[in-house]
């Protein structure tokens, strides 16, 4: 077995179910009906977001975002709307917990992030949504993130990413890594994974904790500050102690 096949057979061993029968859908499901009620008259959507409607989730991350779209004439501001959600969560016998624009709660096996966001006017799909942490908002548009990520080409080399962060128990936002993980490889070739997993791991080494990670979809949203300094140490750390060792001691 080559190196490449090694990768493509670990990354295929952690695929997430999808469809209808899959535990997302069975989550979105039971929640889809309260986040209705709660929104009433001002729900545009109710859409899965991130890993999941990216395409590089794998077994062990169990995070299922839904992204909920209300009008922008929904009362209050956007800390109100956020806090009335987790408050309606609550309400409905659910063990919420507020996170930075999410909340987060448990659904059988899975950990579920709602985010709820408040479309802006006019004739576009960009959302303000609430950023708890620091007590101000800001803007997004997740069809921007979905297609950025889902069309790159890179997904094997996510997957394998992500397996590798979990195996290492790092704290490693997905979003951040998946927009690390393009960056590392910008202008590697498209059909070498194992090559250029390896590359990741070399530039979450040297280049890493020093790299400015932008939100596509809002250039005033800078990605790379979702992790403070240490944290991002321990991350390039953790590819220092890995680069060395044969692939199959790697990720398996």
């Amino acid at each position: 077995m080559t190196a490449d096949e090694y990768l493509v057979s670990v990354v295929s061993k952690y695929r997430l179910a999808t469809g209808p029968e899959s535990p997302a859908y069975k989550a979105a499901g039971e929640l889809c009906p309260i986040i209705r009620e709660w929104a009433n008259k001002f729900l545009l959507e109710i859409a899965f977001a991130g890993s999941y409607a990216k395409g590089t989730g794998v077994r062990g991350s169990t995070d299922v975002d839904l992204f909920i779209s209300v009008d922008p004439d929904t009362p209050g501001t956007l800390r109100d709307i956020y806090e009335n959600l987790d408050a309606w969560l609550r309400a409905k016998g659910y063990a919420s917990r507020p996170q930075n624009v999410s909340i987060g709660l448990r659904y059988s096996e899975l950990r579920v992030d709602l985010i709820p966001a408040r479309k802006q006017r006019g004739n576009t799909s960009d959302h303000s949504l609430y950023r708890r942490k620091a007590q101000t908002w800001t803007q997004t548009n997740i069809a921007t993130h979905i297609s950025k990520i889902k069309d790159s080409g890179r997904i094997d080399e996510i997957k394998a990413t992500k397996i590798w962060r979990n195996l290492n128990r790092l704290d490693f936002p997905s979003f951040y890594l998946e927009l690390t993980v393009l960056d590392a490889l910008y202008g590697k070739n498209k059909n070498q994974p194992a090559t250029n997993f390896h590359v990741v791991l070399e530039y979450l080494r040297d280049k890493f904790p020093g790299a400015r990670v932008v939100d596509p979809a809002n250039s005033s949203n800078i990605i790379s500050d979702d992790l403070i300094a240490s944290e991002k140490a321990a991350i390039s750390n953790a590819s220092k102690d890995t680069l060395g060792k044969s692939l199959e001691k790697i990720i398996w």
